[in-house]
């Protein structure tokens, strides 16, 4: 196989252990997953549960925190201050870590959630805070962000292994951001229309913006949202369609 790609997805998104079906049906077709810390969503029990799945399927456990807001999800910007912001992930992030050594699991990585995640994208200063905040814990966990981002800059200055991030289910703006989900073409959902997104980010082919110009996008993992409707079926046909596109799907190492 001449391309190789991670398929990562968000997942501990709810509350109730018996609402995990779907989180336990996609984990067979990934390589990586991003755990909620109980700040958007998530809490210990539910992180308990997700790690042992990631663990028995030999998935790449990553850490998935977020503005500490459940109303929103995480997908509203908050008025913080840094020193609060900081609290706040480091909470989550002990929290994670505390469930990993109590399974018997390992973070490799991190991904900010929602609005920090599309804010950190944009806003140097805040990505910087984000790598300093997050070497102070561990400099060995790999970064995913966003492609050609203000993170993958931050990460570089802060000497984090970034992981850049492709969507295979979101639309993009001609400068290469994630379209907001409150406009058209910010979600695709047509199966058909995802699996060749995903297989022309692999290959690194160029990929049409939502206002039609064409994107050349540099990624090394591409994420599947497990909140989406269908999204275990969508998880089976995008590693079954990579597959036999002649793509390997394992996630990325620390080696640079």
């Amino acid at each position: 196989m001449s391309h190789v790609i991670d398929l990562n997805c968000d997942l501990g998104e709810y509350a109730s252990l018996a609402d995990g079906q779907v989180d336990a049906a996609i984990m067979p077709h990934i390589s990586s997953c991003n755990v909620a810390c109980g700040g958007h969503a998530g809490n210990q029990a539910v992180m308990a549960q997700t790690m042992r799945w990631a663990l028995q399927h030999g998935v790449q456990i990553g850490a998935h925190p977020g503005y500490p807001d459940r109303v929103n999800f995480g997908r509203e910007p908050m008025s913080m201050s840094p020193r609060e912001l900081q609290q706040a992930m480091q909470q989550q992030l002990s929290l994670a870590q505390a469930v990993a050594a109590a399974t018997g699991a390992t973070i490799r990585h991190i991904k900010p959630h929602g609005a920090l995640y599309n804010q950190a994208a944009e806003d140097l200063t805040l990505a910087l805070k984000l790598m300093t905040w997050v070497a102070v814990i561990d400099d060995r966990w790999l970064f995913y962000g966003l492609a050609h981002s203000a993170m993958a800059e931050a990460a570089a200055q802060v000497g984090l292994r970034f992981v850049a991030e492709g969507f295979a289910d979101r639309g993009y703006t001609a400068r290469r951001t994630l379209q907001p989900r409150d406009q058209a073409g910010a979600l695709i959902s047509e199966p058909a229309a995802m699996l060749q997104r995903a297989i022309d980010l692999a290959q690194q082919s160029p990929v049409a913006a939502v206002s039609g110009e064409r994107l050349d996008l540099r990624v090394e993992t591409l994420c599947l949202h497990g909140d989406h409707p269908g999204a275990a079926a969508s998880a089976e046909r995008l590693h079954q369609g990579l597959v036999a596109a002649g793509i390997a799907i394992r996630a990325p190492t620390g080696a640079a």
